[in-house]
């Protein structure tokens, strides 16, 4: 890691700064039009009673560069947990400096001390740069499997169906 580098776990003073690098994040993903994250829900969700998610931010000389938001999942095949890397942002002026580099190794690390049997994440097919620096790490595609998503009408429609079929939960 840099010298003038650290990695610290973020806390809730840190809410206006995540939402600053999540709407960085998706602008250089061309997604910014989707992103609905505010500062309010972010606070619940990220430091209130039930927690979805952590975050850690790189610091460079002091200065706030970078973040990873990342959570649990679990492996059946593996019967241990994993890591799951939602989010990893460098801001640009500080890339080529290690930065994202700390941030997975810091992560990595995390995931052997929480005794997890892998780190993974996914990464935009355009994205060639990310793709192939995560080839330099030793990080390999998985091409094999298809991401799918349920959200928005679908999600609700699925959802109704269980309420509707007398479920008792």
């Amino acid at each position: 890691m840099p010298a003038a580098v650290r990695i610290r776990p973020a806390d809730e003073a840190d809410v206006p700064l995540i939402l600053r690098f999540i709407r960085e994040l998706a602008d250089y993903e061309r997604l910014l039009h989707e992103v609905v994250a505010t500062e309010e829900r972010l606070r619940r969700t990220l430091f209130g009673p039930w927690p979805g998610a952590e975050v850690v931010i790189a610091e460079d000389g002091g200065e706030p560069v970078g973040f990873a938001l990342f959570f649990h999942n679990y492996s059946t095949f593996l019967a241990q947990p994993g890591l799951y890397l939602e989010d990893l942002y460098v801001r640009p002026e500080a890339r080529g400096r290690g930065i994202g580099r700390a941030l997975l190794a810091h992560l990595a690390r995390l995931a052997r001390e929480r005794e997890c049997g892998r780190l993974e994440w996914w990464v935009l097919d355009w994205n060639e740069a990310a793709i192939r620096f995560y080839h330099s790490l030793g990080a390999r595609p998985m091409d094999e499997w298809t991401v799918f998503r349920l959200t928005g009408d679908g999600l609700a429609r699925l959802a109704d169906e269980s309420r509707d079929s007398g479920e008792i939960n």
